[in-house]
């Protein structure tokens, strides 16, 4: 299973780790929820700055990354996704520190996270947020969920069942994903937003819509399920990211 490889791999990065990082220089912090919770009128779309992905391939190839953020900030994104992990998505932690200079909307990082280690390299390289997977952390997930805010950033909690759906809300958490894609077999099903966001928003809390977006039809399709949608491969490959985005942001 490609979970299970991409996992593996975590491993031996997070292995190399040091105990410590230094603070980032000059951080503000930018609140994704708050970026989501104000959006008026306009879809909020989290653009994702992707270069490859397992199921895909390479995506798009010498992505200036903050030539790239500017283009999606400008386009009306609420948020900006970055893919750190670098074996399988061509992502690198450096690459949150480019974005995070070049714009002012909240930086999500997107990894997958095992180690506590990982939430402090987190702030330190900038970011705002960060990505935590329930169907990665399971039991471990409150523990993450409060070492995230206990460092001044913000959990979005990526879940796909209903299971992942009852530990997410046990946490603290205020921002629960559901992925339309099925990490073991990296097949997508649009209906998993509508079938499991009721119980989330009854709960008060935002519900991100992950993978599957390709058109301005879909997203009107999900509109009436979740609060935001985290878009990437869509708006990446296209020959005018720019112009996609806007398609989502204004559908």
């Amino acid at each position: 299973m490609i979970l299970d490889e991409i996992i593996e791999r975590t491993k031996k990065r997070v292995e190399k780790l040091p105990v410590t990082f230094p603070e980032p220089d000059s951080f503000r912090h930018a609140s994704l929820e708050a970026a989501i919770r104000s959006a008026q009128k306009k879809n909020p779309v989290i653009a994702e700055i992707k270069c490859a992905s397992p199921s895909g391939g390479v995506i798009r190839r010498n992505v200036d990354m903050a030539m790239m953020a500017g283009v999606l900030a400008d386009g009306g994104c609420v948020g900006i996704s970055v893919l750190t992990e670098p074996y399988f998505f061509g992502g690198s932690g450096t690459d949150i520190a480019r974005v995070k200079e070049a714009v002012s909307v909240p930086v999500l990082r997107k990894d997958f996270v095992i180690d506590m280690r990982q939430i402090v390299e987190t702030r330190s390289l900038g970011a705002d947020a960060v990505l935590l997977i329930a169907a990665v952390l399971k039991d471990r997930l409150p523990v993450f969920v409060n070492a995230v805010y206990d460092a001044g950033l913000e959990p979005l909690v990526e879940t796909h069942n209903a299971g992942e759906i009852e530990l997410a809300l046990a946490t603290k958490t205020q921002m629960i994903g559901i992925n339309n894609r099925d990490l073991s077999t990296m097949t997508i099903d649009r209906s998993t937003t509508r079938n499991l966001s009721e119980k989330v928003r009854s709960a008060g809390r935002l519900v991100i819509s992950e993978s599957g977006m390709r058109s301005a039809d879909d997203i009107r399709e999900l509109r009436p399920y979740c609060d935001a949608f985290l878009i990437g491969s869509s708006i990446m490959a296209d020959k005018r990211p720019d112009k996609k985005l806007e398609e989502f942001v204004c559908a």
